[in-house]
């Protein structure tokens, strides 16, 4: 405190008098209140002390009690809620491989019965040699195999995310291995009935197909069962213009507003079809593969800067790399001429890494993929790929890969197997239906049914998915009788894995024709039995009744034959694949 020069009001009483100036808040007050000011001081400097008292006392408490630290309560917390992924994690494995163990049984039964059917042919007939007899024993040792290797579960360690829980399942034909042509088939032209160098395609719910119609420069749909395709956009002469495409290469829907996504590389664009609408999404991009997540972010690869970015639908900026981007090589932070990807529950992306003939995952946020599938240079081993292509991953990590260069569809067991195994093709190049010459794009429907696109068959082919069909041994197709107890004929229709479909009344079984019959055409309702030559004409018994007419929708599958008949047209045969 300093002493004025001069008289002056003191900041307490407003008289003037002697005062002294306060430093700190340059305030002036006489003799008598300076005291008062420095003792207010005083308290403030004790109860500051005070508090610092308190957080030293709160530091011992933490050095002596970490564990009571609020990050640690955090901890706790997410202990619990792992806990519970866990547990439902845990619960889904074990419905998912209880549904599956009755399948495997059911397949491994039907594999008996019919071992068991030959040998009793044998056994009647007393007409077999050493070969038969090699033959029957090396069967009944391969179902006995597959018998005791059945499907387990178990922790994936080599993940990062510790509770990952994935299903090995056990090694066998899961689809038709003779494909069905659901699109093109005819000839190299761009006729509605053909295809010219189809890549990319999108199945929806109904099993309608959209096409990106490479050389024809359109996308086209194909209904299910359709003879031909419509063009939905496009159809022009290649081009630049809004309306037009150059070379399309993949498509996809955006189940948000059911617009149509189209890669367009020709033009070096991502555009959007909407009501015959276009808009430009992304420009200036060298672009392959379309991908859609589950909260609506587009995923495009681009096969020259060999990297795959991430948009939020709506904001074109930049995006963001989630995959590549360090430019082109092997290595595993590195892509070369990426072509189709995959986009799963938790925003990981796989990538059909071509030239790298490999296929790579990608998990959110990560720096470096790992390989999943080949990597073992270009090949045709089980353990190697060549130039992969369209790429799909099921809810169990198993991996299905386009092998172009190879002329098959392998699957991987992500981190199980270093070897895949051929699903189907394989067979060399060809156009048989157990052929492949250059698949490129590949997509499930619903059912599980296989779609793959024969690029330079210029064809969409159709692998079923297999259905079991558990025959009973010592039942004869031929001996088909209305004595025998109704009851136990629909006990033997429901084995028949038949399936209640509104649009198809009859099928093939035990290799004859089905045709259900209802009221309105006959005053015996049931079903009936016709031979496969004569779908009309070549009634013979009645196999089964219904007490409801409306109940007996059915399809029935057997191999590749199989006929249906659309609701109440009787037993008119539309269609018959044999």
């Amino acid at each position: 405190m300093t002493m004025a020069n001069n008289k002056r009001k003191c900041y307490t009483c407003h008289r003037e008098n002697n005062t002294y100036t306060c430093e700190g808040c340059s305030k002036r007050f006489c003799s008598t209140h300076i005291p008062e000011h420095q003792q207010r001081l005083n308290e403030e400097l004790n109860h500051i002390s005070h508090g610092y008292n308190e957080f030293k006392q709160t530091i011992n408490e933490h050095k002596q009690n970490p564990q009571n630290h609020s990050l640690l309560e955090q901890i706790d917390q997410w202990e619990i809620d792992a806990i519970e992924i866990i547990h439902q994690k845990a619960k889904e494995c074990r419905e998912t491989v209880i549904e599956y163990l009755q399948t495997f049984i059911n397949d491994i039964e039907m594999k008996f019965n019919d071992l068991n059917k030959q040998i009793q042919k044998l056994q009647k007939e007393n007409d077999f040699n050493e070969i038969n007899l090699n033959y029957l024993t090396n069967q009944l040792r391969k179902i006995t195999e597959e018998l005791n290797d059945p499907p387990n579960v178990s922790i994936d360690c080599s993940h990062s995310s510790f509770n990952e829980i994935s299903l090995i399942k056990p090694k066998w034909d899961k689809w038709k291995q003779n494909a069905i042509t659901v699109a093109g088939g005819n000839g190299r032209g761009q006729e509605l009935n053909q295809l010219d160098r189809p890549d990319g395609i999108f199945i929806d719910k109904n099993q309608n197909i959209l096409i990106a119609d490479g050389e024809n420069h359109r996308i086209v749909e194909w209904k299910r069962n359709a003879k031909e395709g419509q063009i939905i956009a496009s159809g022009n002469e290649q081009g630049d213009e809004m309306d037009e495409f150059y070379f399309p290469i993949d498509v996809i829907v955006d189940q948000y507003n059911h617009s149509v996504i189209v890669a367009d590389p020709g033009n070096s664009r991502i555009i959007q079809w909407l009501n015959q609408n276009q808009q430009i999404l992304i420009d200036n991009i060298d672009c392959y593969g379309l991908a859609m997540d589950k909260h609506g972010f587009l995923y495009v690869s681009d096969y020259k800067k060999n990297e795959v970015r991430r948009w939020k639908m709506g904001e074109y900026n930049e995006g963001v790399i989630v995959a590549g981007g360090n430019g082109k090589g092997n290595r595993l932070n590195q892509l070369n001429s990426p072509t189709f990807i995959f986009v799963d529950e938790d925003q990981s992306v796989y990538v059909s890494d071509s030239n790298n003939h490999r296929v790579m995952k990608w998990r959110k946020d990560a720096k470096e993929g790992a390989i999943v599938a080949g990597g073992n240079d270009q090949g045709r081993n089980l353990n190697q790929l060549s130039n992969p292509q369209g790429i799909f991953v099921d809810d169990s990590s198993q991996i299905y890969v386009a092998d172009w260069g190879n002329d098959r569809v392998m699957c991987w067991y992500e981190g199980r197997e270093e070897e895949g195994e051929i699903v189907v093709g394989g067979n060399r190049s060809g156009n048989e239906s157990n052929q492949f010459s250059g698949p490129s794009g590949l997509c499930f429907d619903d059912e599980g049914n296989l779609y793959v696109v024969d690029f330079n068959n210029h064809r969409i082919d159709i692998n079923e998915f297999y259905k079991t069909l558990n025959d009973d041994p010592n039942d004869d197709p031929n001996d088909i009788s209305t004595s025998t107890s109704t009851t136990t004929k629909k006990t033997k229709l429901s084995l028949a894995s038949i399936s209640c479909i509104e649009s198809h009344r009859c099928g093939c079984y035990k290799g004859y024709c089905w045709a259900y019959i209802d009221e309105y055409q006959t005053p015996t309702t049931g079903w009936w039995c016709f031979t496969q030559q004569d779908g009309v004409r070549g009634k013979q018994k009645l196999w089964a009744t219904c007490s409801n007419s409306s109940q007996c929708l059915w399809t029935m599958t057997c191999g590749d034959c199989y006929t249906y008949v659309g609701k109440r047209t009787g037993i008119k045969t539309d269609k018959l694949l044999c």
